[in-house]
């Protein structure tokens, strides 16, 4: 496994669901049915992604899971902190 590649992959993964988080919260305040194909669309989306990197080298795969994993707590601690912070 290169190193590069699962540091470049992770960043990725982070990139990807910080994308899709941003897409549903902004779906989320549309109509039910923009909000609907909207979703759909995301999550063909986000599968083809997940296939393109399945198919890519064990360190490709491994440092996208790892960018994917960490990636949300770290998102809410950060929220967190940026709410104590603007009070």
């Amino acid at each position: 496994m290169d190193i590069l590649s699962v540091l470049a992959s992770a960043a990725f993964g982070s990139t990807v669901y910080l994308t899709a988080f941003s897409t549903v919260k902004w779906l989320g305040r549309k109509n039910p049915k923009i909000k609907i194909l909207g979703l759909i669309l995301t999550g063909l989306a986000l599968c083809a992604v997940i296939g393109i990197v399945a198919a890519g080298t064990m360190g490709v795969t491994v440092g996208f899971a790892v960018g994917g994993v960490l990636t949300p707590p770290v998102h809410r601690a950060l929220l967190g902190r940026t709410r104590v912070a603007g009070t």
